[in-house]
């Protein structure tokens, strides 16, 4: 494998993490690179859902790389993000849809990032730009990623761009969005044999705001409820997490799907922060954000600026 360039999406990896990897893989191979996809952490239930739908294994989990090791980051560019020892690997390509933060390499690389809902429209892109024809494997992983990061193309983080693609990408693979989509979407939401501390590293990112730590976690749910049912086990697998990471903040989302909202538990010693970031009071330190889907577009933004 040491031979290989390694492909990999960020730790707790989600759906465009997998299916980008996988994407990029048939890419590299079509153009001659001897690519092979990874991942950084456990495959979740959605993810799996889309692997089981095409008949397809996960790609296999690295924990660490080697001085040397040549990879293509996919969906983030942070090295807290990556891999064990990614500040020695040799990076030769990054796609991308977030922020690019004190990104550094000793080589010069192949750079796409662009400010769409997900990884995966990048790359749809990519195909058309190298005149690949997409099969209906790529199609369904890349259609599952953009449903995915898009919220079935209700997230703000939705442009024109991942409209088009996941309509064409559709086509293609044969799927019927909404069905698919909300199939997909729903298995990703069941959390019931979840314990509070894997729940809370789901789908969770550490940030540093000039030496304020804080971490924003997220869950997809069709019954807010039912998950603040476990609230105070949440809340100490929290605290515990503040104490032993140095975190200033801890931010849960826990978001519905089907109406598009958030509610969210905020603990640490910053959570001030909330009501000059989103102008609610914490009650029993938690806030319901109306209209609030995203991270990336909606929380992150607004805390970052604030803390």
């Amino acid at each position: 494998m040491e031979n290989k360039v390694l492909i990999f999406g960020h730790k707790n990896p989600d759906t465009d993490s997998i299916c980008s990897s996988l994407v990029q893989e048939t890419l590299n191979n079509k153009a001659g690179w001897e690519a092979k996809a990874v991942r950084l952490g456990a495959i979740n239930k959605e993810t799996q859902f889309v692997l089981d739908y095409l008949g397809i294994e996960a790609p296999e989990q690295i924990e660490k790389v080697e001085e040397g090791q040549e990879v293509i980051l996919v969906d983030h560019n942070e090295s807290k993000q990556s891999v064990e020892g990614i500040e020695k690997a040799t990076i030769r390509m990054v796609v991308d849809h977030h922020k690019i933060a004190n990104f550094e390499t000793s080589e010069p690389l192949y750079y796409t990032a662009k400010p769409y809902g997900c990884t995966s429209t990048i790359l749809f892109e990519e195909f058309k730009r190298l005149g690949c024809e997409i099969e209906r494997k790529e199609a369904v992983l890349m259609a599952s990623a953009i449903i995915s990061d898009t919220l079935l193309l209700k997230s703000p983080t939705t442009t024109r761009f991942d409209k088009q693609a996941l309509e064409e990408l559709a086509k293609i693979a044969d799927l019927d969005i909404q069905d698919y989509g909300l199939a997909m979407l729903k298995a990703g939401t069941d959390l019931d044999d979840f314990t509070p501390k894997q729940l809370i590293n789901i789908d969770s990112k550490e940030f540093n705001k000039e030496g304020t730590k804080f971490e924003i976690a997220q869950v997809n749910t069709v019954d807010i409820e039912d998950v603040l049912q476990r609230e105070e086990e949440l809340k100490a697998v929290i605290n515990h997490t503040i104490e032993e990471k140095g975190l200033s903040l801890f931010v849960l989302a826990i978001t519905d799907i089907l109406n598009s909202n958030s509610n969210i538990i905020a603990l640490g010693n910053r959570t001030d922060v909330i009501k000059t970031a989103f102008g609610k009071d914490l009650n029993n330190d938690k806030a319901f954000l109306e209209g609030v889907v995203s991270r990336k577009k909606q929380l992150l933004p607004n805390i970052d600026k604030n803390i």
